[in-house]
């Protein structure tokens, strides 16, 4: 437990909801005092959050010593300091003469976030025909000289847990750890101070400056509900450090622990794999969709996912009947579409089959595929695949994390050239690790699509069901067809002794790499290169979906990016 006291002096927003009748102000009967009409309205600004009426009611000399902004920024920092929630005045009572003054008493009901609800009374003095305004005043409860101070009491942190319940972060918020080590912080998150525009609503959680919330991940996402509610006292503290006054206090209530589909051992692979580069690695199961593991930037980073994209592509122009596994194609390192020239990955020559051009990952083949589909049969294919479409791996408790970026594809895609280049997984699509890994995983489920992958269970709307993206026929082609990466094309580092990999390599194209030397005349220039892989396994009876991507990788997907999905699916299917 952590107890500290803290005077705090941002601003807040703040809702609170006052008693109807003495919003009204007016009862029915004789004229009242104008004193209490008075008291009445400033409570009622208060409770609106209208300062600037608060300050008219104030007498001339408080109004020139103590500005509208004052008034605002006093209020407002006491509202903060209590985590005030709402506040419900009574009706006023008064006048009466206290000191040669007349005092109006409101009685108010105060509910905070941290210290519970109780009763208090304002008490306003009246001068020279208004609120004679002095600091005390900011909150019920407070004497002339006294300020308002709170001393938090942080909750138990709720632990994070894998799918067999090891850790993947527990403790307290400045001590969290795993067993895992720290292969369960691309998941879990980390613990920190926050940024300062998130400060006013953990302010209204009860979750002073200073306090160490989640600040990625899981512990981020859903920071309230494994911190549960803090406690502490809300303290009256009088001038000279003189015996202070509790003005409210409550227990913490402990935070709930947090169940993921996590597989440790899936967790610790795919870290392992990505060794601390740049890129992501995503694992889904096959079958439900849970993600088994998250590493690196698996979906908050979208990348052209180069070849890889080749299986939307194939699945468009298999539903639109542009192309047949045995249609024969030409031998050739490259081919003009749309006045250009796009060439095969190192100028390599391919062709033949349909089925050898995508165990080859032959541009010269899928580039004019593009303008054959069309945009719309493109767009439509992608978008079924889950482009365009923000991926929600949290469930409706987790409020404090803002969705991913989406994978996408440009709904106007533009001329033959830029549909050929689309084709290709090049020009303006973009993908993550998560959506590749849910394309695999799509092909291995015969052609039906999860709407999410989730990382924590929830209920599904009713709308969210699966969907239909290809017939169980098509999604049998390119399983046969990915197979065929992995036993005879540029996906073979993926294979696995006794289980049958299907996959699909891709190597995305970035510009030119820094630093290289000029290309001789007609060439090139290198360029620098992410490696992709995506794939399922095994092919006959899926379990696992696997999906990398290695930024700037200096080298293929097959050469880089296939290695560590082979690891990875060995982990989970050879134990």
């Amino acid at each position: 437990m952590e107890r500290r006291r803290r005077l705090v002096t941002r601003a807040f927003p703040l809702v609170i909801t006052a008693v109807a009748a003495f919003a009204a102000g007016m009862i029915v009967g004789s004229e009242p005092p104008p004193e209490k009409q008075a008291a009445e309205r400033f409570v009622s600004d208060w409770v609106n959050q209208d300062f600037a009426a608060m300050h008219t009611e104030l007498s001339q000399p408080s109004q020139q010593r103590y500005s509208a902004a004052d008034l605002r920024s006093a209020y407002v920092d006491a509202e903060e300091k209590a985590t005030l929630r709402s506040l419900a005045p009574g009706g006023a009572e008064g006048p009466d003469t206290i000191g040669g003054r007349k005092v109006v008493t409101v009685p108010i009901r105060v509910g905070t976030v941290a210290f519970g609800n109780f009763d208090s009374d304002l008490a306003l003095p009246f001068a020279d025909g208004g609120i004679v305004w002095d600091p005390h005043l900011v909150f019920p409860g407070l004497r002339p000289g006294e300020e308002l101070a709170e001393s938090i009491e942080l909750a138990h942190r709720g632990a994070i847990k894998a799918r067999d319940g090891t850790p993947l972060a527990e403790g307290p918020p400045e001590a969290r750890s795993s067993p895992l080590g720290s292969a369960a912080i691309d998941v879990a998150g980390q613990i920190g101070q926050p940024r300062a525009s998130e400060l006013p609503a953990l302010a209204r959680k009860g979750f002073s400056a200073g306090t160490p919330v989640g600040i990625s991940g899981l512990e981020r996402a859903f920071n309230s509900h494994l911190a549960g509610k803090p406690g502490g006292q809300l303290i009256a503290q009088p001038p000279n450090r003189g015996p202070e006054r509790i003005l409210a206090q409550s227990d913490p209530t402990p935070g709930l622990p947090l169940k993921t589909t996590i597989d440790p051992a899936l967790q610790q692979s795919a870290v392992a794999g990505l060794a601390g580069r740049a890129g992501g690695v995503a694992v889904l199961d096959a079958r439900s969709g849970a993600v088994r593991a998250l590493a690196g930037s698996a979906f908050s980073a979208p990348q052209p996912p180069g070849s890889t994209f080749k299986v939307v592509t194939t699945t468009a122009a298999l539903q639109k009947g542009v192309v047949a596994l045995d249609d024969q194609f030409p031998i050739t390192n490259g081919i003009n579409v749309g006045g250009r020239f796009i060439a095969n990955a190192h100028d390599e020559y391919c062709g033949g089959s349909f089925t050898e051009a995508f165990a080859e990952s032959c541009n010269a083949v899928f580039a004019p595929l593009g303008p054959k589909i069309g945009q719309s049969g493109m767009v439509t294919t992608a978008q079924r695949y889950g482009f365009n479409a923000k991926p929600t791996l949290y469930d409706q408790h987790a409020t404090e994390i803002t969705d991913p970026p989406e994978p996408s594809i440009p709904q106007e895609i533009g001329d033959d050239l830029d549909l050929g280049v689309t084709a290709i997984g090049q020009g303006q699509v973009l993908a993550t690790p998560l959506e590749m890994a849910s394309i695999a995983q799509t092909v291995a489920r015969r052609g039906m699509r999860l709407p999410t992958p989730i990382v924590v269970k929830k209920k599904l709307q009713a709308d969210a069901g699966p969907v239909r993206v290809m017939s169980p026929k098509i999604a049998n082609q390119l399983r046969e067809l990915m197979i065929g990466v992995v036993t005879s094309g540029t996906g073979t580092a993926a294979a696995l002794p006794g289980v049958q990999v299907a996959g699909k390599t891709g190597t995305a194209e970035l510009g030119p790499k820094p630093g290289a030397p000029s290309p001789p005349p007609g060439k090139q220039p290198e360029q620098a290169v992410d490696a992709w892989f995506t794939s399922f396994a095994p092919a006959t009876k899926p379990r696992l979906a696997v999906a990398v991507l290695l930024v700037d990788a200096n080298a293929d997907g097959g050469t880089v990016a296939a290695p560590v999905a082979h690891d990875i699916l060995a982990t989970g299917l050879l134990g």
